[in-house]
């Protein structure tokens, strides 16, 4: 070796040292401390120096990881020796990492795309993670670009390096943070789930399973991953892993690991552990793309292997946990069974089941508390199947209530733990329920009168039964009685039950006892602390007077200090799940751990309480009550107050809306008003100049007036008459194109002797109507006539006073102004002149548009009833014919019945054809005659 190394750092020749490289290589398994001492530096040496032969730097790379690696050591060393081999790895790799160039010269090379260099160079930082992980993290992290570097190494096309990149990544991601964010935002979910379909899903290999580890690395208790993941629409990717088809028999092992695995990640980011508004938002992304429903599917499955079913259970129970619609989901949910159960029956009949595994019915236990959990609505319903009025009296289907009541009193402890703590889970921060379950009544024997739950509870508690059970049911008790003072009164009613737990608390027991004795002290501290003294022999003071006699104080609170200090207790509490490592581990639940840590002080505050501060207790009470009814009246008023407040804003924003827009209309009718004050103020002087130079001639200038007046009513008037004549030429349009249709129709129709009669008759009886039309059509023209001879007198009248105003030389202006009215004047008579014209021609066409109209209009309504007399007559003449069809038909028949009936009889009979034949004949010999002649 030494040798060797001489050769490595000496020799001028690339190909020595590369011989000398692969020599110390081939050594470096069987001689892995004598390499690492002596050949280390060399080796680094040659990675800094000979970086352009990349054979050299392979077998370099090669021989530090045969030397830093554990992997091989492992399998050849026995257990003793495995620390020191530990020792070994570790101790060459702080050598090799003290200088932190080495490691950013190992991420340079495993840039480099060749083989040789890239993948035992992913192996030796692989391996120096392994032995120095947080140190090695830290120098990745400080280089430039480190972890980008290595996240190049899943887009490789060489499975072999891209799988050991993601085992590279498992490593690096391991308990850090910022890390983990970095490989994150490098788009690292994307590039493992696609890997993880690129291999099968849940059916892949080992690099789905190594994948899987990845992601569980980068998720776990990383809130802003966890976000990434969920806003990325990754979740939605996670639906196919589930989908498992029918035929669940022979799952392999690798496939078994890897669902459970994919369940396990779908628990990181629904833990109860993270912030409730990320795993609220990841349990309604997971119902809404379907995830859920895939998960209860693969839970009411068959042929699914036992550990796969747990986990699923688990899985289930934590993405509906506290999530309203995942609950409602849930408890929608059927098995596939005849008749269709729900799924949370069949759930509880294995948990009651003592021959089904512990693990599962710990499984169960944990859905049906998560399915509780935050949900008063499943409370209320698995309350209801336990009331006499819900149970079915036929008992064909088993109710989840009797389910529980059946655990809660068989013969397995198991059971009825699991069956009292679930029931506890049912009336938990439920005041309404716990009053409801007093209700319920149970048929004990034959004969027997029914007893209520709350009282076999007791009776089972005082018949000395298992400490498991007994626990159990005083996790119940206390459960039920704990904020329900009319709970409370129940229990005490009973006689029996105060005497129990005060003797139950004096004894001087063993271990397994004290947990019994705890809990027995805080039901009769939940007692005393939520009586409402309704009961005269067990008020508050007198329970307190019997706990300081027969107890005494110090002792019964040292007895309630048991529970807290249980190392059982303490185990309990750290999480929701419930994981025991044995069924005799089963004592406590998570939820009961939270209520002990609520009643333990104030228990023994109140049993400390003396009688007068008590009634000060009840007094402040009241008033506080007094007050909280005063504060609720106050915020109705409020309230009240508040939507009136709004309606007035409302109504002020619609007034002050208004306002602006009058004010706007004020604004502009101003603007206007000033504006025609201008115009006015104008005219104004334009009348005063006018004035004092037409002061002598105010005659005039009045008939002037009068005679612009006058012409525009002639314009007007003109206007009218122009409107009248476009409607007259309209009618005329209108007529011509009706006459137009009548000449073709009278083209058309075929003219008989009969009908042209019938015409002439219709035309007199419409020439009498005509004509009076004519007469009207006259007498208004006369009229319009009238008219236009006043409008002629009206312009004679208008032309004499022109010459007048035109003589005087002293206006020149009414002057060019009467020019101006004798021109209009003289086109206003062209004007009428035409009018009368188009008038007279227009009722001239009109009168004859109106004969040919009512001519050929009384034609047409005869022919329409001819045509439909002719039509009468056809339809009759058919109707005949075809009666004299059918009785023709009927004679042939006859006939043809009779011939061949003288046929049978003898009689020659002559054929149709054959007279014809004859009748022919005979016809032709008279026509030859005929012609002869």
């Amino acid at each position: 070796i030494q040798k060797l190394c001489d050769r490595v750092a000496s020799s001028t020749l690339l190909d020595d040292r590369r011989d000398a490289v692969r020599a110390l290589k081939s050594l470096s398994k069987k001689y892995r401390l004598e390499v690492g001492i002596q050949a280390m530096e060399h080796l680094i040496h040659v990675l800094q120096t000979d970086r352009s032969d990349s054979e050299i730097i392979g077998y370099a790379l090669d021989t530090l990881y045969n030397v830093i690696s554990n992997d091989l050591e492992e399998e050849e060393q026995e257990e003793n020796s495995a620390k020191q081999v530990d020792d070994l790895g570790s101790q060459f790799t702080e050598i090799f990492i003290k200088q932190q160039e080495n490691v950013t010269l190992l991420l340079t090379l495993v840039e480099e795309f060749d083989f040789h260099v890239r993948w035992p160079g992913v192996k030796l930082l692989t391996s120096l993670l392994k032995q120095q992980g947080p140190q090695v993290q830290q120098i990745i992290l400080v280089s430039p670009m480190g972890v980008s570097r290595l996240m190049d190494l899943l887009a490789d096309s060489r499975e072999v390096i891209r799988n050991d990149g993601v085992l590279l990544l498992q490593q690096l991601t391991k308990s850090n943070a910022a890390i983990q964010k970095i490989v994150a935002f490098e788009n690292a979910f994307e590039r493992l789930l696609d890997i993880i379909t690129e291999e099968g899903n849940s059916d892949g290999g080992i690099v789905v399973e190594d994948c899987l580890l990845l992601l569980q690395n980068l998720l776990k208790n990383n809130n802003s991953n966890q976000n990434f993941f969920k806003e990325g629409s990754y979740i939605q990717r996670m639906k196919p892993w589930f989908e498992v088809g029918d035929d669940n028999c022979g799952w392999s092992a690798q496939k078994v690991t890897n669902l459970h695995l994919m369940l396990q990640l779908v628990r990181v980011l629904v833990s109860p552990t993270n912030p409730p508004g990320a795993t609220s938002s990841c349990q309604k992304a997971m119902f809404h793309c379907g995830l859920l429903q895939q998960l209860c599917t693969i839970l009411m499955a068959t042929g699914v292997p036992a550990d796969i079913l747990t986990e699923t259970i688990n899985t289930v129970s934590e993405v509906i946990r506290g999530c309203q619609t995942n609950q409602d989901y849930f408890a929608s949910v059927n098995a596939p069974s005849n008749p269709p159960r729900p799924a949370i029956v069949v759930l509880l009949m294995s948990m009651v089941n003592e021959r089904q595994p512990f693990v599962l019915r710990c499984a169960v236990l944990y859905c049906f508390q998560c399915f509780l959990y935050k949900n008063q609505k499943g409370q209320g319903e698995i309350v209801s199947t336990l009331l006499p009025s819900t149970i079915d009296a036929t008992g064909n289907s088993v109710s989840a209530g009797q389910l529980l009541c059946g655990g809660l009193f068989s013969t397995d402890s198991l059971s009825n733990w699991c069956a009292a703590v679930a029931l506890a889970h049912a009336l938990q921060e439920n005041a309404t329920l716990k009053e409801q379950l007093l209700r319920v009544q149970l048929a004990t024997s034959i004969g027997n009168p029914p007893v209520s739950l709350l009282q076999q509870c007791t009776n089972i508690l005082s018949q000395g039964s298992k400490v498991q059970t007994r626990v159990g049911l005083l996790m119940l008790l206390c459960t039920w009685l704990s904020n329900c003072s009319i709970a409370v009164t129940h229990f005490l009613h009973n006689p029996a039950n105060v005497p129990f737990l005060t003797g139950q608390i004096a004894e001087n027991l063993g271990e397994e006892e004290q947990l019994v004795q705890g809990l027995c002290a805080l039901l009769l501290g939940i007692s005393i602390y939520y009586n409402d003294n309704s009961l005269e022999n067990y008020r508050k003071e007198k329970l307190k007077q019997l706990i300081e006699k027969r107890i005494g104080r110090e002792n019964f609170i040292e007895k309630l200090g048991f529970i807290s200090k249980h190392e059982l207790y303490s185990r309990a509490a750290q999480k929701p799940q419930p994981s025991f490592s044995s069924p005799d581990h089963m004592m406590f639940d998570h939820e009961f751990t939270k209520l002990v840590k609520e009643l333990e002080g104030v228990i023994s505050k109140a049993i400390y309480k003396s009688s007068e501060e008590d009634k000060k207790e009840e007094e402040v009470k009241k008033t506080l009550e007094q007050h909280d009814n005063i504060v609720t009246h106050y915020k109705k008023v409020i309230r009240e107050q508040d939507q009136e407040l709004e309606e007035l804003k409302q109504r002020i924003n619609t007034l002050t809306s208004q306002n602006e827009q009058l004010q706007a209309t004020v604004t502009q009718q101003v603007s206007q008003i000033q504006q025609h004050k201008d115009q006015y103020n104008l005219l104004k002087v334009q009348l005063g100049k006018d004035n004092q130079h037409h002061n002598s001639h105010g005659d005039t200038f009045q008939m002037n007036g009068i005679q612009t007046e006058e012409v525009s009513k002639l314009k007007e008037e003109l206007e009218e008459w122009k409107n009248k004549h476009e409607l007259l030429q309209g009618q005329l349009k209108e007529k011509d194109s009706v006459i137009e249709k009548l000449n073709s129709s009278q083209l058309e129709m075929g003219t008989t002797e009969q009908s042209s009669q019938t015409s002439k008759l219709g035309g007199l009886e419409h020439s009498n109507e005509l004509q009076k039309e004519l007469e009207l059509l006259r007498s208004q023209i006369q009229l319009q006539c009238v008219e236009i001879s006043k409008l002629q007198m009206e312009n004679q009248k208008l032309q004499g006073m022109i010459p007048n105003t035109t003589a005087d030389p002293m206006l020149g202006d009414s002057g060019a102004t009467a020019a101006t009215s004798s021109e209009l004047e003289g086109r206003l008579e062209q004007e009428i002149k035409e009018l009368k014209s188009q008038v007279k021609a227009l009722s001239e066409e009109k009168e004859s548009l109106k004969q040919h109209l009512d001519s050929s209009s009384s034609t047409v309504a005869i022919l329409q009833d001819e045509k439909s007399k002719l039509q009468r007559e056809v339809a009759e003449s058919k109707k005949e014919q075809d009666d004299l069809l059918v009785l023709l038909a009927d004679q042939d028949q006859k006939i043809s019945a009779l011939k061949i009936k003288l046929k049978d009889l003898g009689v020659p009979v002559e054929d149709e054809d054959d007279t014809e034949s004859g009748d022919q004949g005979d016809e032709d010999e008279d026509g030859d005659e005929e012609e002869q002649d």
